[in-house]
């Protein structure tokens, strides 16, 4: 199989596709470089630091939205992780069954279903999140002294197609 074209490879072909169309370039850019960029890294975390620990990406998310909101409903934790209820139910199942989370009804509606993280799972994420981190600092170390400008324009992206739900 061959291997993937290149960044530069992809942005020549396309323009040599699209040159007589209406298109706005930079904007095109913008979008498939930080769609590109999303799943190299989470590609990236979830084979450096996540494969390790037998963790998936969305498996880390839901340990990481569990661990800063516990308790919390598993509607909240699907919609913080940005994927469906399916998806959470068998990644809730895989966590549970690992001793990293819990499940119980709520207390003031049966309906609803509450998980927290077990004593295993806190210990976890007091390791593992660090060790995260440092993953993340080497990809951010990309932006060099343009971190914090690079972060303000992601979360002006984030807004502009959040108000669009």
């Amino acid at each position: 199989m061959p291997s993937p074209h290149t960044l530069a490879e992809t942005e020549q072909q396309v323009a040599q596709k699209l040159g007589g169309l209406p298109i706005d370039f930079e904007a095109m850019a913008v979008v498939s470089n930080l769609f590109r960029a999303a799943n190299a890294t989470r590609n990236y975390l979830e084979r450096t630091v996540l494969a390790p620990h037998g963790l998936s990406w969305t498996a880390f998310v839901v340990l990481w939205v569990t661990w800063i909101w516990e308790p919390i409903e598993t509607r909240q934790i699907a919609e913080e992780g940005g994927f469906s209820k399916a998806t959470l139910t068998g990644v809730l199942t895989t966590l549970e069954a690992k001793g990293l989370l819990a499940r119980e009804r709520s207390a003031t509606d049966g309906r609803l279903v509450v998980v927290s993280m077990t004593d295993a799972g806190r210990e976890l994420m007091q390791t593992l999140f660090p060790e995260f981190n440092g993953y993340e600092q080497t990809i951010a170390g990309a932006a060099g002294d343009r971190r914090v400008a690079l972060a303000e324009l992601l979360r002006a992206v984030t807004l502009v197609v959040e108000k669009e739900r």
